[in-house]
């Protein structure tokens, strides 16, 4: 990488902080909890996001942001659970960057109380750009090996929480959740890990509650 190129790279990555930066301030003085979703293609981002509104719908506001290369078919998954969606088409970018979230801001409901941003299906790029998310959540699906995190260090270490999915599969896998745990910790001791199905449900409630806890802290920081 040239000298011209790691320049127009610090500036594109510090252009996106600031802009994130006000993003995250407006959704915090509206009291609404962002969380931002990184993961490879296929890990069930969307489906938990799914089943994670069969269990907050009754009781809080929440949206989606989709982000893929193409289609709108996550978001049109996600509308169909009565749940308003908005699908971002990178057009080949790997990931979302936060203008395409301030694009967004005017349509966003002001009563919300969360707000999920599914990222593009990578471990890679958006691990570096901040969307305004109040919390960053990796998921590491049980068929992708339980090697990922050494290899992927960036979306492990700027992650909140690591979320162990398609546990309903592990018992035929060779995926030792103890040891993706350890390795995960040992990078990041911050991290809060959550396995879970969203096939069949297990741990959906904990990381639910996980959410709503983050929601009312939010708040109470902000009254």
């Amino acid at each position: 990488m040239t000298k011209k190129e790691i320049l127009v790279l610090e500036d594109l990555l510090g252009s996106n902080k600031k802009i994130a930066a006000d993003i995250r301030n407006q959704l915090s003085k509206k009291g609404i909890l962002a969380v931002n979703l990184l993961s490879s293609p296929g890990a069930g981002k969307t489906m938990l996001l799914e089943k994670l509104s069969e269990v907050l719908k009754p009781d809080y506001k929440m949206a989606v942001i989709e982000g893929d290369i193409e289609t709108e078919r996550d978001a049109e998954r996600i509308r169909a659970k009565g749940i308003p969606a908005w699908q971002i088409m990178t057009g080949g970018a790997c990931h979302l960057e936060a203008k395409m979230i301030g694009r967004l801001f005017p349509d966003i409901p002001a009563d919300l109380d969360f707000l999920f941003i599914e990222n593009v299906g990578n471990l890679v790029c958006p691990a570096s750009f901040d969307l305004g998310e109040h919390l960053r959540c990796v998921l590491l699906s049980t068929p992708e090996g339980d090697d990922k995190p050494k290899k992927y260090p960036k979306a492990f270490i700027t992650s909140d929480s690591l979320i162990i999915s398609k546990s309903d599969l592990v018992s035929i896998l060779p995926f030792d959740i103890e040891r993706v745990s350890k390795e995960a910790l040992e990078m990041n001791p911050r991290l809060e890990i959550f396995v879970l199905s969203s096939l069949n449900g297990d741990g959906i409630k904990e990381l639910s509650d996980y959410f709503i806890q983050a929601l009312h802290k939010l708040r109470s920081d902000h009254a």
